[in-house]
């Protein structure tokens, strides 16, 4: 039997980034994942993403469910904190973190099976409360660790490798994640790293929930002709609705004459540029955003590209009014301040 593993020393004369990493020191464990999945693609880009914006990998959280996409935060940012949670069970897992300690960045990784089946109600109030995180689906449209049978975002019509044909209508991730009020929504290909890398990169530094649905098709039981998933279905049916220039990361703020540019300003100052494919669509309009999407979808078309953002986004630790401080720094002082607290707190609900 022959074990893979990825030598733990570097050249010395790899970049560094500004917090002095070099981008190997993101990687995680070999993929063992079937070769050309695209969930290795999604990885690859997060790994890009997050050594592009200098985040140290010990300051990040990355929590998964059960599936093949849940598997992959074993194949990245190995210095930074895991935990794999049950089948469906991780936006609740990872609440309960965020509202522990506010201060890390939160890496959500899901699938279609794990986010769109057993896991939809978690999926939901993650998003409906607002939970400071990056919400990631891989999202190929079978189970692959069952051999291939239609996950619930199958297309209805969309034809299995054994034959079969889709008569369920398809759950959108994306459409429902606008509905229940997530503040950053986006959708990309694991074939264009491209669109993706900066529609990650927009999602940290998004304050609120961030949901990206990546099409990420399954080599094995999903690439074959009259599948929506498939490589060449997606490339050519790819509607681009906009993309991210860049993430300008100086504090200055610059103004721009050209109409086809969008600014939006971020928390720390910097500001996210978006260029637009279509000339009259507007991504901060959450119901035009729903509208392209379904219209798109009527046409037989997918909507990729920075769908929503809402750029005075809230999250839960605002809605919850909670300390600035992490709630598990707190000491017996703060947590128990005494009967005459409460006997206040108590009377102000009377």
């Amino acid at each position: 039997m022959t074990y893979l593993a990825k030598p733990r020393l570097h050249h010395p004369s790899l970049q560094k980034n500004a917090v002095g990493y070099t981008r190997r020191d993101y990687e995680g464990k070999v993929s063992t994942l079937c070769a050309g999945c695209g969930h290795d693609s999604v990885s690859a880009a997060i790994v890009q993403a997050c050594w592009q914006l200098d985040i140290a990998p010990h300051r990040v959280a990355k929590l998964s469910g059960i599936g093949c996409s849940s598997k992959t935060p074993d194949y990245f940012l190995g210095a930074s904190h895991g935990f794999n949670t049950v089948h469906g069970r991780m936006p609740s897992v990872l609440t309960g973190a965020n509202l522990a300690n506010r201060e890390l960045l939160y890496l959500g990784i899901s699938g279609d099976g794990d986010s769109a089946s057993i896991g939809l109600g978690q999926f939901a109030h993650a998003m409906r409360r607002g939970v400071a995180m990056v919400y990631i689906v891989e999202n190929n449209g079978v189970y692959g660790l069952t051999k291939g049978q239609f996950s619930a975002t199958a297309d209805r019509g969309s034809v299995a490798k054994k034959g079969a044909t889709n008569q369920d209508a398809a759950i959108d991730l994306v459409s429902l994640a606008l509905q229940l009020g997530a503040t950053y929504v986006a959708r990309s290909f694991s074939g264009d790293k491209t669109q993706l890398v900066p529609l990650i990169e927009g999602a940290i530094k998004h304050r609120g929930a961030a949901f990206i649905d990546v099409i990420s098709p399954c080599v094995a039981f999903n690439n074959h002709a009259g599948s929506t998933r498939s490589y060449d279905h997606v490339r050519e049916h790819n509607e681009a609705l906009n993309r991210i220039d860049f993430i300008d990361l100086a504090p200055e703020q610059q103004a721009i004459g050209d109409e086809a540019v969008i600014l939006l300003p971020q928390e720390d100052g910097s500001q996210m540029r978006l260029r637009r494919v279509k000339a009259d669509y507007d991504p901060t309009d959450r119901l035009a955003a729903m509208n392209q999407v379904a219209a798109l979808q009527a046409a037989g078309e997918i909507a990729t590209g920075l769908i929503f953002v809402d750029p005075h986004s809230r999250e839960m630790h605002q809605g919850l009014n909670t300390v600035a401080a992490p709630l598990n720094r707190l000491g017996e002082r703060e947590l128990c301040p005494g009967a005459a607290v409460l006997a206040k707190i108590n009377e102000g609900l009377r």
